[in-house]
């Protein structure tokens, strides 16, 4: 994932909140790939309850990421991912985060299990 221009602050680094873009787009963009489904398009979604960052070092347009990925926990209506940010091929983290899907039904909103095909999905990399 490349950074972008808009990315950087007025004090030259990638701005705090765009670490949360990268993530949700990290995330979904493994679902879509790992379940080769429109997860879009399931009859329940996943929600974002929750999302932290602990920025560990700067990054900057024009720097190249990679970002790692991984499932702390699969619960029955929630997954727990946890993301590591790195610049280019360097293996300390530049920032570390949590990102908790809660599973609703697409309609109605209320909470239910997380879809067998994410389910299936999540856990070959359980952790």
């Amino acid at each position: 994932m490349g950074t972008r221009w808009m990315d950087n602050d007025v004090y030259g680094h990638v701005n705090n909140v765009v670490y949360y873009s990268y993530f949700d787009t990290a995330v979904n963009g493994w679902l879509l790939d790992a379940t080769a489904t429109d997860i879009r398009s399931l009859p329940a979604i996943g929600v974002v309850a929750e999302t932290s960052c602990r920025f560990l070092k700067s990054i900057s347009f024009p720097d190249e990421l990679q970002l790692g990925l991984r499932c702390e926990r699969l619960g029955r209506r929630s997954v727990v991912y946890g993301i590591g940010v790195f610049r280019g091929r360097e293996t300390d983290p530049v920032a570390v985060g949590r990102f908790v899907h809660v599973y609703v039904d697409a309609q109605s909103r209320k909470s239910v299990d997380v879809p067998d095909v994410v389910r299936a999905a999540v856990q070959r990399f359980l952790v």
